[in-house]
């Protein structure tokens, strides 16, 4: 891999990204001596510019990053280097140095999901979901699966369009049963990433 360090500091900028999330955890500075390390020990290590020396991540906290992948960019003057951290990686206790949440982001799937929480919660007679949740799990359940036998059907078919609306009915009654449970989509994931 081609690197174009900084011609003044010797230096190229590391941005950290966790490999299951694609959260972005931190930024750091790697030299030639630290890319060297982190590739030899798998332990992703910095040049510290406060510290003028080399310095694995985790040292003192415990908190590594396992290293899974380094790339540079389209000008080699930066790297991407996707991780499996051990803990927060924030000095601050953070999971990341942006204050975020290092945790997977369905985007809308995660949205539906509050959605239905908050039909769950705030009970209301005009709403669909709280009246299917109102009607108990043995119903939520059935309603899955005549989503499951109608999305088997379509599926026979050669109407792709039934056949996608027919898949998202049943995607969206099986948020609500997870629900039901008191489970949401990532505690499924969860089990899926622990068979990998």
């Amino acid at each position: 891999m081609k690197v174009n360090y900084d011609v003044n500091t010797g230096l190229v900028p590391a941005i950290i990204q966790d490999s299951e999330t694609n959260v972005v955890l931190m930024l750091g500075y790697m030299n030639e001596e630290s890319l060297k390390v982190t590739n030899e020990t798998g332990l992703v290590t910095f040049y510290s510019r406060s510290r003028q020396r080399l310095w694995t991540k985790g040292e003192e906290s415990g908190n590594t990053l396992s290293l899974v992948s380094i790339c540079s960019d389209c000008d080699d003057d930066t790297l991407l280097v996707k991780v499996r951290p051990a803990g927060p990686v924030c000095h601050t206790g953070s999971d990341t140095c942006w204050n975020d949440s290092n945790k997977s982001d369905f985007g809308f799937i995660n949205k539906l999901e509050s959605i239905i929480q908050d039909r769950k919660e705030n009970d209301s007679d005009e709403s669909y979901v709280s009246s299917l949740l109102k009607s108990g799990i043995n119903k939520v359940a059935q309603k899955v699966g005549e989503e499951a036998v109608e999305v088997i059907i379509e599926a026979k078919d050669e109407n792709d369009k039934l056949f996608l609306n027919e898949s998202a009915d049943l995607l969206f009654h099986y948020l609500i049963l997870l629900q039901a449970k008191n489970y949401k989509l990532t505690d499924v994931m969860q089990i899926l990433e622990s068979r990998n």
